[in-house]
C-alpha cells in the first residue's frame, strides 16, 4: 500500500511543484520562483500521452497556488459571509478548484492541438508557453492579478518595464521567460543549458538597470499637495457592529474626528484636506441625510477647522434599493461636493454573491453576506476646487483599465480608499 502511495505521488510531483513554485512566488512573498514555476508542469505535460493527466495535472497546479496565494479566502468567507470555520474551509477548498482554471485549460488547448496538428517539439514548447501566457491574459475569475505584481511587491526594479508594457505584458513575459529555463534545465548536463542559464540571468540584471533607467525618466510632478490621512484601526466586530446599527456608531466618528483634530495641531503644513478609508464614517451619507446626527457631527466640525475631507461612506442608491460603498467630499464649509463615487468592481462574498442575478436562491443560504449596488465606474471625477481627483475603492487599483480611464478623464491625482478591517493576523 505504501509502495502504491508513493508511486502515485510521484507521478503528481511536478504539479505539485509548480503549484508550490507559483503560490510561493505571489505577495506577500518574493516572486523568487516566477521565472521557472511553470517548468515543472510543462515537463509533465510533454510526458503524457493521455488528456486525462495533463487535466489532473494542470488542476493539481491551479488548486495548490490557490490554496497558498488565496488563503486569505477562508477568512474572508468566515468574517464576510459569516460563515462557520468548517463551511468556509468547504468554500476555500471549492474556490480552490476554480478559481484558476486557465492552467489546465492551457493544458487542454495544448494538447488537442498537439494532438491534432502533430507539432514538432521545439513548436510544441514555444506553443505551450504561449497558450500559457494568454489564457492566463484571458482567464475569468473573481480577483483580478497576475505575475507582474509580485515584482512590483517585491519593490524588483524589473516592474518598471510596466511603465511600457503594462502589467499584463509584464506578467506575460515573465511566464514567456519559462521558457528558455525549461530548455535549460533539458540541458543542465550540457554546456548549451549552462550557457542558457547564462544568458537569462544576465538578460533579468540588464532589465532591472533598465528598470532603474525607467525609473529616473519618470517625469517630475508639476504640483503638490498635502493629505492628512488617518487610520482609526477599527476592529472588524466594532465595524460590523456599527454597519448594522447596533453600537459603537459614535465610538468610531469620535476616535476619527479626534484623530484628526490631534493631527491638525501637530501639523505646521497647510493641509488641503483630510482622507478617511473605505467607509470610516459609520453611518450613512448623502443628500438625503445631512440634518440626521453625526453628519451633522463632521459638518460641524470642519467647517469650524477649516478642512476639506475626502471619507469613504456607506451611501443609497434609490433606484436599486441598496446600500453603495460609496466616497464623499466635504469641503472646508462642511458641504458636500457632488458627485460622490461608489465602488464599481465589488468584493466577491464580501458586497455580493456571486452567481445571485441568476441563483436568487443563493441569498437564503447566505443572507448576512453584503448586498451593494454597483457604482457606475470611472465616468466622472470628484472635485474640491482646483483639484480633479479620480476615485477607487480598496482593490480596484488593480484594474489597469479603470486607472487609465480615471487619466483618460483628465485626473491629476488618483484617491483610493482601503478599508482591511476583516484581516487576520495571518493574512
Amino acid at each position: 500500500m505504501t509502495g502504491i502511495l508513493h508511486k502515485s505521488f510521484s507521478f503528481w510531483l511536478l504539479p505539485v511543484l509548480s503549484g508550490i513554485f507559483i503560490g510561493t512566488s505571489y505577495i506577500p512573498f518574493p516572486p523568487w520562483a516566477s521565472l521557472f514555476c511553470f517548468v515543472p508542469l510543462w515537463l509533465f505535460w510533454q510526458q503524457q500521452t493521455r488528456l486525462k493527466p495533463v487535466l489532473v495535472g494542470g488542476l493539481i497546479t491551479s488548486a495548490l497556488l490557490t490554496l497558498i496565494g488565496f488563503n486569505w479566502m477562508t477568512y474572508l468567507l468566515h468574517e464576510f459571509a459569516h460563515l462557520p470555520w468548517p463551511l468556509a474551509a468547504v468554500g476555500m477548498l471549492v474556490f480552490a478548484l476554480v478559481a484558476h482554471l486557465f492552467v489546465p485549460a492551457a493544458g487542454l488547448l495544448w494538447f488537442l492541438g498537439q494532438k491534432q496538428f502533430n507539432w514538432s517539439k521545439p513548436l510544441s514548447l514555444a506553443l505551450m508557453a504561449l497558450i500559457t501566457c494568454l489564457c492566463e491574459a484571458y482567464s475569468l475569475t473573481l480577483f483580478d492579478w497576475n505575475f507582474g505584481y509580485s515584482w512590483y511587491g517585491a519593490s524588483v526594479p524589473v516592474y518598471h518595464w510596466a511603465e511600457i508594457i503594462g502589467f499584463k505584458g509584464l506578467s506575460a513575459a515573465t511566464i514567456l521567460a519559462n521558457l528558455p529555463l525549461y530548455y535549460a534545465w533539458q540541458n543542465r548536463k550540457h554546456r548549451r543549458g549552462k550557457l542558457i542559464l547564462s544568458a537569462v540571468c544576465f538578460s533579468f540584471v540588464l532589465l532591472n538597470l533598465g528598470g532603474l533607467r525607467l525609473k529616473q525618466r519618470l517625469p517630475q510632478p508639476d504640483a503638490a499637495l498635502t493629505a492628512l490621512l488617518v487610520q482609526g484601526s477599527v476592529g472588524h466586530t466594532e465595524k460590523l457592529a456599527a454597519e448594522f446599527g447596533q453600537s459603537y456608531r459614535q465610538e468610531i466618528l469620535n476616535r476619527y474626528l479626534s484623530l484628526t483634530a490631534n493631527a491638525v495641531q501637530k501639523t505646521s503644513a497647510t493641509i488641503d484636506f483630510a482622507l478617511w478609508p473605505e467607509t470610516a464614517f459609520p453611518s450613512l451619507l448623502g443628500q438625503d441625510f445631512l440634518n440626521h446626527e453625526l453628519p451633522q457631527k463632521v459638518f460641524a466640525y470642519l467647517a469650524k477647522a477649516k478642512l476639506p475631507l475626502i471619507t469613504g461612506a456607506y451611501g443609497v442608491d434609490e433606484a436599486k434599493e441598496l446600500f453603495t460603498n460609496s466616497l464623499f467630499v466635504i469641503d472646508e464649509n462642511g458641504r458636500i461636493v457632488e458627485p460622490h463615487y461608489s465602488k464599481t468592481i465589488l468584493l466577491a462574498f464580501g458586497e455580493y454573491i456571486p452567481g445571485e442575478d441568476w441563483f436568487p436562491q443563493i441569498r437564503k443560504w447566505l443572507p448576512a453576506t453584503g448586498n451593494f449596488a454597483r457604482g457606475a465606474g470611472p465616468t466622472q471625477l470628484l472635485t474640491l476646487h482646483d483639484f480633479k481627483m479620480g476615485a477607487q475603492i480598496c482593490y480596484e487599483s488593480l484594474f489597469p483599465g479603470f486607472s487609465k480611464a480615471l487619466a483618460d478623464l483628465g485626473a491629476q491625482f488618483i484617491v483610493n480608499t482601503t478599508n482591511d478591517s476583516w484581516y487576520g493576523n495571518w493574512q
